[in-house]
């Protein structure tokens, strides 16, 4: 690391995981100051600026290794605290548009827990760092400087409005509702392009008491996906084994078939997607919250790497991009960008000239690939809003749709689509030679006709025991892949490197 004359001071705007991670990378150069409009919780609880953390999150093993080069160790203090490393497909029951996959050993994993937990683990590594500290009840209200050059932000604080914090370094992590654009235009700053995909989809969550026993067993995340290919509304049903012997329970769908907040349409909504297996799953069971629903998950994307940034800020996690969260990718995509801000600050030093402009490079390969992924599939559903799906899709997407189906037959493309879905690869990976081989050997014949649940789980759940033979093996599932993307991501670059030591079962 070389570097004549380290910036005293970077802040970071929003105490989010996104904030939190870009701290860590920040602190291993200069102090850090994390300015939060909210109270931090000291443990596992809800943050105010974080209503999402209602619904179901699962990390998927892409962003799990990338936050683990970050905060070594955080594997393991998950695990600590109550979270579970889900092996997958080996725990994961799935639908997808395509039919059930199998359950086979070990090939990716995730992190399931509530969102607070998840939160609160990488909040007490990160403000235990040496030189962060936190500016909390305090709320930015504009970057101070010019459009060459970013020195600080004007914040209102207890009993302290527009007060300066000087930085050589501002990173805006404040999530969905950023107000960077308008902050950077105010400056001069020109050329922000923003773009945006809305399938209309409303979430709604339920808390549910997990049948005895079904904790110690490791019980599946269980999952229904909808198959965009048909012109029907998009509906999802989901349940995710968390702490302290709880079911998440998450419904989802677009404009015309959405879920709502009344408690007794919960299940029967559950029952009526494409399987009625997680309804059917939750019939009994004892409610432990009140129905959460969240709408306003559109795509939106704003291209601050295509713009003329002044030195010394740039954005991070859901400030440059919110997907819809059917496909889990937020918190991976903050964390692998926040990783290459890392790859390229220990290269070049925080005294680079214009380290943000090519920091904000450095996070858009993650963010393009995450969003071609989200947007080519919630186009395709009645009413979606944005951009239309592109010309000479159509092959590519049959080939696609064809490996997807391959995957409910054949272990080599189960493993080859689980890749991708985790981020551990860009979707290149679906073109290499010996997949393309498999896929055009593959079928769906002697594909699953029903949930592929043990003996032990449909004994432990209460279902009916004369229901059809499963595996030996457990399953589970990418709760965000619902279909077939756009020919754009067979573009991208496959950036992703061969797996590392923590994706091996523990």
């Amino acid at each position: 690391m070389t570097q004549s004359s380290p910036p005293r001071h970077a802040v970071v705007i929003g105490g989010s995981l996104a904030g939190l991670l870009a701290a860590a990378v920040l602190a291993e150069h200069t102090t850090v100051t994390i300015i939060e409009a909210d109270t931090l919780p000291d443990g596992p609880e809800p943050r105010r600026g974080l209503p999402q953390a209602r619904h179901t999150h699962l990390l998927w093993s892409g962003g799990a290794r990338a936050i683990e080069e970050i905060l070594p160790g955080i594997t393991d203090d998950w695990t600590a605290a109550g979270a579970f490393r889900r092996s997958l497909p080996t725990d994961l029951v799935t639908k997808t548009a395509q039919g059930w996959l199998p359950r086979h050993d070990e090939m990716q994993f995730n992190i399931s827990c509530s969102r607070d937990l998840l939160d609160s683990v990488i909040r007490s590594r990160v403000i235990g760092l040496p030189g962060v500290t936190t500016l909390q009840q305090t709320r930015v209200r504009a970057l101070e400087g010019t459009a060459e050059r970013i020195t600080g932000v004007r914040v209102d604080t207890d009993g302290e409005e527009n007060r300066l914090v000087t930085a050589d370094l501002v990173v805006d992590a404040s999530g969905r509702g950023s107000r960077a654009r308008a902050w950077l235009q105010a400056l001069g700053v020109s050329g922000l392009r923003e773009a945006r995909v809305d399938s209309g989809l409303v979430y709604a969550t339920r808390i549910f008491e997990a049948p005895e026993g079904a904790h110690a067993m490791g019980f599946p995340i269980i999952n229904v996906q909808s198959d965009p290919r048909v012109p029907v509304p998009g509906q999802t049903a989901t349940i995710v084994p968390i702490e302290n012997g709880q079911w998440q329970a998450t419904l989802s769908g677009t404009r015309g078939g959405q879920p709502t907040a009344d408690p007794e349409a919960f299940i029967p909504f559950a029952k009526g997607v494409r399987d009625p297996i997680v309804g059917e799953l939750l019939e009994g069971r004892k409610p432990l919250t009140d129905v959460a629903v969240t709408q306003g998950t559109a795509n939106r994307r704003i291209f601050f790497e295509k713009a003329e940034l002044p030195d010394g800020f740039f954005a991070a996690g859901d400030s440059v991009a919110t997907f819809n969260p059917l496909y889990g990718q937020g918190m991976t995509v903050a964390a692998q960008g926040l990783l290459a801000v890392r790859t390229l600050l220990r290269a070049k030093g925080l005294a680079h000239p214009s380290i943000g402009r090519e920091a904000q490079r450095a996070i858009a390969p993650q963010v393009a690939v995450a969003w071609d992924l989200a947007t080519s599939q919630d186009i395709l559903y009645p009413g979606a809003t944005g951009m239309e799906p592109r010309t000479g899709a159509g092959l590519l997407n049959a080939y696609v749709d064809r490996l997807m189906t391959g995957a409910t037959t054949k272990e080599s493309l189960t493993a080859a689509l689980l890749q991708v879905i985790t981020m551990n690869r860009a979707p290149t990976y679906w073109v290499r030679p010996g997949v393309v081989w498999e896929v055009l050997r593959a079928s769906g014949q002697g594909a699953l006709k029903a949930a592929p649940l043990t003996s032990a789980e449909r004994r432990i759940a209460g279902l009916d025991q004369d229901g059809p033979a499963a595996p030996a093996i457990p399953v589970e599932v990418p709760v965000q892949s619902s279909g077939v993307p756009d020919a754009s991501l067979l573009s991208e670059v496959d950036t992703a490197g061969p797996a590392d030591p923590i994706g091996q079962a523990r």
